[in-house]
């Protein structure tokens, strides 16, 4: 039930099938709008019903050709605004440029920020994400930010779905992710563990090894735990180096699997029994090329938080107990 104006969902090409999946499990059809190329790459929107006075979601996720998505969701934004939307919230899945959130050099970007900066200055009054690579970024912004977890559907999938969880320990590839990992094996009730990577020399091209820092995975079953995959040189070392000291079973659980930079093929050979990541980014063909890809259903978490967002609840709630009974429907 909605209060109020009209929700009005519109998507642009970065992730159509998501973007269905909302609008079905909201009962509320997608506003027709066709964002197309110049010959020149310049891209022009035209947004095919009236969207004044309405609450506007629209949904465009951080992937594939970032910068094109990223312009096409600020041109939404902006015609929806001069085309006088009541609210405009930006549904950001995948947050581009999430990793650029702070200086470590000299004359590095602070790019997560500029990214902020566009939003804003494009018109967007709200904004919803999933699992930010750093929650400070939620600081960039000086709108609301709602960043979402994937974390409880994951934890009801290793419950449903991994064997012998109960003699696991779920483990993180490196230190910035031990808060994750901490909270999810307090909440699952097992050990955790670090793994330190580290390079054997000075030189930028020197190999790199991973050893464990803090637990023990001798004949348990280890679960890899990581907001993001990229090239999969990260998944490779932990999963060789968990393999090593005697990990009875390896599962990886991923929030965002780009995939941009990894062979396919050759994560195949790694010694894993799955790796389950989020569709905040289309896996279609990913899985087409990794038969141990498991890809988790996001829509109805984004889906029940837009209802809460224009209904005016709290969206807390999306942590705990309505998170414990997606599981039957989340594998995709």
């Amino acid at each position: 039930m909605y209060h109020g104006n009209s929700i009005r969902l519109l998507a642009g090409n970065s992730h159509p099938e998501l973007a269905h999946a909302v609008a079905e499990r909201l009962g509320v059809p997608l506003t027709p709008c066709m964002p197309q190329k110049f010959s020149n790459g310049e891209i022009n929107v035209k947004i095919s019903e009236s969207v004044r006075e309405e609450d506007v979601f629209i949904i465009q996720s951080g992937c594939s050709d970032v910068n094109d998505n990223l312009m096409e969701l600020l041109i939404l934004i902006s015609a929806c605004k001069t085309a006088s939307a009541r609210r405009i919230t930006a549904v950001i899945p995948c947050f581009p440029y999430a990793r650029m959130d702070k200086k470590d050099e000299s004359r590095a970007p602070i790019t997560a920020k500029l990214v902020a900066n566009m939003l804003v200055s494009a018109g967007c009054d709200h904004v919803i994400t999933m699992d930010l690579h750093a929650s400070q970024i939620q600081g960039f912004f000086d709108i609301p930010v709602d960043n979402l977890f994937s974390e409880p559907l994951m934890i009801s999938y290793i419950k449903r779905h991994i064997d012998g969880w109960q003699n696991g320990i779920v483990v993180s590839p490196d230190a910035g992710g031990a808060k994750r990992v901490t909270a999810m094996a307090d909440k699952l009730g097992v050990e955790f563990a670090l793994i330190h990577r580290k390079r054997d020399g000075k030189a930028q091209n020197a190999p790199e090894r991973m050893e464990l820092l803090v637990g023990d995975v001798r004949d348990k079953v280890a679960i890899l735990v990581d907001d993001m995959i990229d090239t999969g040189h990260t998944l490779t070392l932990a999963a060789r180096t968990l393999h090593e000291k005697g990990a009875k079973t390896i599962y990886v659980l991923i929030s965002h699997g780009l995939f941009s930079e990894a062979h396919m093929t050759s994560l195949n050979s790694l010694p894993i029994e799955q790796l389950v990541v989020t569709n905040t980014i289309p896996q279609k063909e990913h899985k087409e090329q990794f038969s141990k890809l498991i890809a988790l259903d996001i829509s109805s978490t984004i889906a029940e938080s837009i209802r809460r967002t224009h209904n005016g609840e709290s969206i807390s709630l999306l942590f705990g107990e309505w998170a414990d009974g997606r599981g039957m429907d989340m594998i995709i």
